[in-house]
């Protein structure tokens, strides 16, 4: 045992709890797309061992969130402890309660027609109020109490950012770059598609037309010119702009696709070269090139 404690090192725990129909999976998947590893309603009994098992260098699990609720029915009574115990190790514990009015609670169940995790031989406001007497030492003992009632998803998203981000910064969307050609059909999957079809076209040049937009003598055909550089540097002021705008709105990931003819050259090269400036300013950037190996028609 002594190898493994050797290399352990401070965990960074969220537990999300609080009323049922408060908003607690939203809140588990911001904190997802902020980084943290996370597993909804684990018994409280493996919580230390799970952190630990985190904790180990060669797992590699810095950031984690937890949700707990009274589908566990020991884990208010064991909480105290268990928070002293994981801080003890030199963890870093956070507890966020969530909580609504009981009629928006009602209204939630009522349109998604679930079980109240304390319903069975109640009535669904006599069983809120049986959770929210229960939860009431949780709700005490929180870091952070959010009445969700009047948030949206996104709402309650971005405060769960702002919470984490002294620990795990959110950067914004990851950005999917994807090239494609009409002549194949439009992208189903893109948040926002760039037609190029305006540019100068590789494929009406003998020496370039085997060639695809990953070439550096057809990426410098489509980017030696005026209207290209005037192009590229008109789409690198809209995503300067819009992408803080997502990171604001919780938005985890955004696909862009650049469309061209046949998707083997110009579509390819814009790809790729935003796909670099973008880099360049850190963010994560993934690239796909649909139809760069199709042959021509």
């Amino acid at each position: 045992m002594s190898e493994p404690l050797a290399s352990m090192s401070a965990v960074d725990v969220v537990v999300v709890t609080g009323m049922s129909g408060s908003g607690r999976s939203t809140a588990i998947h911001a904190l997802e797309d902020a980084g943290y590893y996370c597993i909804d309603n684990l018994p409280s009994a493996l919580v230390a061992q799970f952190v630990a098992l985190c904790a180990d260098a060669r797992v590699g699990k810095p950031k984690v969130g937890l949700g707990m609720d009274v589908r566990d029915a020991t884990y208010v009574e064991t909480w105290p402890s268990l928070r002293k115990a994981l801080e003890k190790a030199g963890h870093t514990v956070t507890v966020v309660y969530l909580d609504s009015t009981d009629d928006v609670l009602v209204r939630r169940y009522s349109e998604t027609r679930r079980v109240h995790p304390l319903g069975a031989g109640r009535d669904l406001p006599d069983a809120i109020g049986a959770e929210r007497t229960l939860l009431a030492p949780m709700e005490l003992a929180a870091d952070l109490v959010l009445d969700t009632s009047a948030m949206t998803v996104h709402d309650l998203k971005k405060r769960l950012h702002r919470l984490v981000e002294g620990s795990a910064a959110y950067v914004g969307p990851s950005v999917t770059l994807k090239s494609f050609g009409f002549k194949f059909g439009v992208l189903g999957d893109a948040d926002m598609i760039l037609d190029v079809r305006f540019l100068p076209n590789p494929h009406f040049v003998d020496t370039l037309r085997p060639r695809s937009g990953r070439d550096k003598a057809v990426a410098d055909f489509v980017l030696q010119r005026d209207v290209t550089r005037d192009f590229l540097d008109r789409v690198m002021n809209l995503l300067e702009f819009v992408l803080p705008l997502y990171a604001e709105e919780a938005r985890a990931y955004l696909t862009i696709a650049f469309g061209c003819t046949g998707g083997r050259h110009r579509s390819v090269t814009l790809a790729e070269e935003v796909g670099r400036r973008l880099r360049q300013h850190g963010v994560s950037v993934t690239i796909r090139h649909r139809d760069i190996d199709r042959e021509a028609a």
